[in-house]
């Protein structure tokens, strides 16, 4: 499965995995110039999105409430063929070492720290987006 843009599309689809709604509304509004985006809030909601649409780059929320968390959803993305080369953003509250090294080890292609400032946010996705799937960000 690629992960080039399809044609009739001039932003690239995000699926943002955020729990937090005050979050959701902060990423909504800061990323919908760049990027066509879902949102869900749980392991059961994202594998519906995922079964319905084709996505270019999901950003990830590592601390999600429920059965499953970032980091698991991740590692079952990561052992599927059709979504081993899918960037993934990694977003956690939790800033300490370990916290980086697990998201790395689960196969997160960048972690950045909440809160996080929009720019910093913006170049993780563009730049995750270009080394993975070749696609820039305009």
């Amino acid at each position: 499965m690629g992960f080039n843009l399809a044609e009739d599309r001039a932003k690239p689809r995000l699926l943002i995995v955020e729990d937090d709604p005050e979050n959701q509304k902060f990423l909504n509004i800061f990323l919908k110039n760049k990027f066509e985006m879902d949102f869900c809030d749980s392991a059961e909601s994202f594998y519906l999105k995922l079964r319905d649409r084709k996505y270019d780059i999901i950003l990830m929320d590592i601390s999600l409430r429920g059965t499953k968390d970032g980091l698991q959803i991740t590692r079952e993305l990561r052992s599927n063929p059709d979504y081993q080369n899918m960037p993934i953003v990694g977003l956690s509250a939790h800033a300490f070492q370990k916290d980086k090294e697990n998201a790395y080890n689960a196969g997160i292609d960048i972690f950045i720290t909440k809160p996080v400032q929009g720019h910093i946010l913006l170049e993780s996705l563009a730049s995750a987006l270009k080394q993975k799937a070749g696609i820039i960000l305009e």
